[in-house]
């Protein structure tokens, strides 16, 4: 089969070219569903061309999808002749997944529908992640939130997604007491936890590339074809989208950008993650006997603390422009998108700042890329685990080099 590909006006041409033999619904109905999940609602004719299926076979799909509650129709779009044309759209009631971020300063579950929206949250904040206390609170929130929905729609839950480092124990920047405090991660389960502990199918990934993934599904990301993606949090992050999919690497680690060389001020061989991560705010804030933990809990205090966000921006922004411009000298990225824990004026002002470094920087042999802002914020590392359970038992799997 084809290969994962692409208009280049955004209009998906073939996830891989559509099948007719019989026994191969779960292929049509995927692709279906990725095209209206890409590109918006449609009518029927629009996704036989597009998938290259007959329209018998794609009107007995959609009515099959529809009767499940999967799809639905929109209102209906008058020609200048001709019957009205009726445009199918994803059902924003037809599926849910739950989504959990495990952070360094908080733990976020989200519960998304189909359409990516954002229909139930919780957070817990903390100095330090403890297993006990991050697995009672998924329990809670868990139940209190299917409780508290149609019991009809709560069957629609599909599963959970998991956004986390990969080694949770193994945090930049750790004190003796901070080590001892994350010890206990190294023995922890993650996938058989949560099953466990909610009976739901758990899927995991990485939480920068669940970032990533959030903002190539539901966010920016449709509009570039190749781009480098940083997520600044307590440490920063990022992920590689290759060809419009989210490249997750042999082991899922591919786009550790946080891994990137730095220098440090006094000449030391760093990484990114040392000079250009929320961690180094919170130590300035630290110096000056203020309490780092409202940049999690007060938006706010992100204006309120500008005498110590200003400082911290432009380095952060000098960083990063280095880094994008190391990361082209790789992959010919045609963008770098920035998101991040942090008011969108606030990453809107650090976007701005890095689009001016980069103008300062040494490009020879590069194409430079456009700098720009990522749009789904905070929350992005929790959406984008939740899009893992729906896009894996109803989407086209579209990851890099599988051939689907």
């Amino acid at each position: 089969m084809d290969k994962v590909r692409f208009m280049e006006d955004g209009l998906i041409r073939s996830i891989s070219t559509g099948l007719s033999q019989k026994g191969v619904r779960d292929h049509n109905e995927r692709l279906l569903l990725s095209l209206l999940q890409r590109n918006g609602p449609m009518p029927g004719s629009d996704l036989s061309r597009l998938a290259e299926l007959s329209p018998p076979t794609v009107s007995s799909i959609l009515r099959r999808l529809e009767g499940e509650g999967i799809i639905e129709r929109g209102e209906p779009v008058r020609g200048k002749v001709g019957k009205p044309s009726i445009p199918m759209r994803l059902a924003s009631d037809g599926v849910f997944s739950f989504g959990l971020k495990i952070g360094r300063r908080s733990t976020d579950l989200v519960l998304i529908d189909l359409n990516g929206e954002l229909r139930e949250e919780r957070q817990l904040t903390y100095p330090v992640p403890i297993p006990s206390d991050i697995f009672d609170f998924l329990e809670n929130g868990v139940r209190s939130i299917t409780d508290a929905m149609d019991p009809v729609l709560a069957k629609r839950i599909c599963g959970i997604g998991i956004a986390a480092p990969f080694e949770v124990w193994n945090w930049p920047d750790q004190t003796t007491d901070l080590s001892a405090a994350l010890a206990p991660w190294e023995g922890v389960d993650l996938r058989a936890e949560v099953q466990l502990r909610t009976g739901l199918v758990v899927s995991l990934l990485n939480d920068a590339t669940a970032a990533c993934q959030a903002e190539q599904t539901y966010g920016r990301g449709k509009e570039f074809r190749d781009y480098a993606y940083f997520f600044i949090g307590a440490f920063i992050g990022g992920g590689i989208v290759l060809n419009n999919s989210v490249f997750e690497g042999r082991q899922g680690n591919a786009g550790a950008l946080g891994s990137l060389r730095s220098i440090g001020p006094n000449g030391e061989s760093m990484q990114l993650v040392d000079m250009a991560s929320i961690h180094q705010l919170e130590e300035r804030l630290r110096e000056v006997d203020l309490d780092p933990q409202q940049l999690w809990s007060d938006p706010e205090s992100w204006h309120s603390l500008s005498r110590y966000v200003d400082p911290w921006l432009g380095q952060t922004a000098q960083e990063l422009a280095k880094a994008a411009l190391s990361t082209c000298s790789v992959v010919d990225f045609e963008a770098i998108l920035i998101d991040g824990a942090f008011p969108a004026s606030v990453r809107d002002d650090l976007v701005s700042r890095v689009r001016r470094y980069v103008v300062t920087q040494d490009t020879r042999g590069l194409i430079q890329p456009r700098i720009e802002s990522g749009s789904i914020g905070g929350k992005a590392r929790a959406i984008g685990a939740a899009t893992r359970p729906i896009g894996a038992q109803f989407m086209m799997q579209a990851s890099l080099g599988v051939t689907v």
